[in-house]
């Protein structure tokens, strides 16, 4: 690895969730003005750059990734000349703005799907996926969406079901036709053109589907709580067609015309670290994907963790070090790693050792808004969920609200300083407890631990991109070298609720970097991290 290696590679990220950020304008919503005034916040972490979810024009059926007009923001979230003054504000801070890009579908109420709902001959006819009833008129095939029930719904104008692989407000683009992938890149193109710094793009697997709409297979019995029909099945044929890698250097063509810019794609799925390889393979593919190794995960294991760094373990091949992965412990969709994770008692102590965890990791840590700050999964009563697949699958499905709450900034704030208004979520006191301001006071905290680290990783060539073997991972114990430019640092781990015994094979007389949770040679106590330059 040189000292030329792009920006991006190893840089931390940190998501932005816009409705629950911070709300300028006393709504309850969080807006792009809210942004802009508070990206100082963002910036002191010292990542580099920031991904904003979407703000797009939306019904919000699904709160935005249900896209109506692509080049437009939605009125809760301001105008387009509030969102050039996001960019320029992060310029004046140094960072780089990425966007989400939702290619999959559209909302029902986009002009493209209305025009292509209208008839089976307008220009725009074959934009989705159309297809006859069985002679049953049943759905045309077995495939079933995400949120719950089949991945078809009936539409009389045209006499056809369309597909939806996740609400039925959300139908799926046909990204098959040349068409729809020229207006895609003109999206991507607009938003180039405004000075994105490139794109987070949201379910990329499943934006192309088998046109033979064959059936999915099922799926074997694996002892797990089946609470969809979707988890009945292989995702075999409604997503994940090999014609996407052709779309995937297309795409890369384009955001690649553009200087320091950098593209990362969500892949879920059974098959999914097959397909983030694939779609990062060569120069001419995606820079990064993440999938959900982390996400989902009911704990975390040094199993798990050695597992995830030794696959994506450096590969010669065309692609620089065979591929460059991203991380993330929690997000808008996935609950808050301190609450899947351990215990109520050990939060602190987790959350310490977890922040060194992500910021150890080869690749490039995303942290999603309140992770500096250790918040935890909020409990929102049935009566106030907004969440259509928690209503819909209540109570057996957990709620993606309780990891959306506002994020607290005046720990004396009814409402956080979040919001002047009534916020759309409710907030906790134990998370209000845990404001940025109350934080800020404490030397000792999560934030200045968090802010302490990303520092020390920007600046340190191993932990930033160097290699990453792993030495070590038994039962609680995780040991990781990192290394670069000739030099090395070890990154280890005692990831369990009780003292371990210092690894015998880690030398204990380097330089340590950083330690959490009061590491010391000899013994690792519960939760404990240390990194040590050898």
């Amino acid at each position: 690895m040189t000292q030329t290696a792009p920006w991006w590679r190893g840089a931390a990220i940190y998501q932005i969730y816009p409705r629950s950020f911070a709300d300028a304008n006393g709504d309850g919503i969080g807006d792009l003005p809210g942004i802009a005034a508070r990206l100082d916040h963002v910036a002191s972490l010292g990542v580099e750059a920031v991904w904003i979810s979407p703000f797009y024009a939306s019904p919000m059926a699904d709160f935005g990734y249900d896209i109506s007009d692509y080049c437009a923001v939605d009125p809760i979230f301001g105008t387009l000349a509030d969102f050039d003054a996001v960019i320029a504000r992060a310029r004046e801070l140094g960072l780089k703005i990425i966007v989400d890009q939702v290619y999959a579908h559209t909302s029902d109420k986009h002009a493209w799907f209305v025009e292509s709902r209208s008839s089976r001959d307008n220009p725009r006819a074959d934009w989705y996926v159309w297809a006859d009833p069985k002679a049953d008129g049943t759905p045309p095939n077995n495939w079933q969406s995400i949120f719950g029930g089949p991945a078809w719904r009936w539409d009389a104008r045209r006499g056809q079901y369309y597909m939806h692989n996740f609400l039925a407000e959300q139908p799926q683009l046909n990204c098959h036709n040349p068409e729809v992938q020229d207006a895609l890149l003109g999206v991507a193109k607009f938003w180039l053109d405004r000075g994105v710094s490139g794109f987070r793009i949201d379910a990329l697997n499943h934006a192309m589907h088998d046109p033979l709409l064959r059936d999915n297979p099922p799926a074997p019995q694996d002892g797990k709580l089946r609470t969809r029909p979707y988890d009945f099945q292989i995702q075999r044929y409604n997503q994940s067609h090999p014609d996407l890698l052709a779309f995937i250097e297309r795409l890369q063509a384009l955001i690649a015309s553009y200087p320091d810019t950098y593209s990362l794609a969500e892949v879920g799925g059974l098959n999914a670290g097959v397909e983030m390889k694939a779609f990062t393979e060569g120069p001419a593919r995606l820079n990064s994907a993440y999938g959900f190794d982390f996400l989902y995960a009911e704990s975390l294991t040094p199993a798990r963790v050695a597992a995830t760094q030794e696959f994506w373990a450096d590969e010669p091949g065309p692609n620089t070090d065979g591929g460059w992965p991203s991380w993330a412990f929690e997000n808008h969709d996935a609950p808050r790693a301190v609450s899947r994770w351990c215990a109520p008692e050990h939060r602190d102590a987790f959350a310490r050792m977890k922040a060194m965890l992500l910021l150890s990791l080869r690749g490039n840590p995303i942290v999603y808004q309140g992770e500096e700050l250790g918040l935890e999964q909020d409990e929102v009563p049935f009566e106030l969920l907004q969440d259509p697949e928690a209503i819909a699958n209540w109570p057996l499905t957990l709620s993606r609200d309780g990891v959306r709450t506002p994020l607290p900034w005046q720990a004396q704030d009814e409402h956080g300083g979040f919001t002047s208004g009534h916020p759309w979520l409710p907030l906790s006191e134990a998370n209000l407890a845990r404001a940025i301001d109350r934080q800020e006071g404490d030397p000792a905290s999560l934030l200045h631990l968090t802010r302490h680290l990303v520092h020390l990783r920007r600046d340190d060539a191993a932990l930033r991109r160097g290699t990453c073997e792993v030495l070590l991972a038994d039962e609680t114990r995780l040991v990781l070298r990192r290394a670069a430019e000739g030099r090395s640092v070890l990154a280890v781990f005692n990831i369990g609720e009780r003292d371990a015994a210092w690894p015998q094979d880690v030398p204990i007389t380097g330089k340590v970097l950083a330690a959490v949770n009061e590491a010391a040679p000899g013994m690792l106590p519960a939760w404990a991290a240390i990194w040590i330059e050898e």
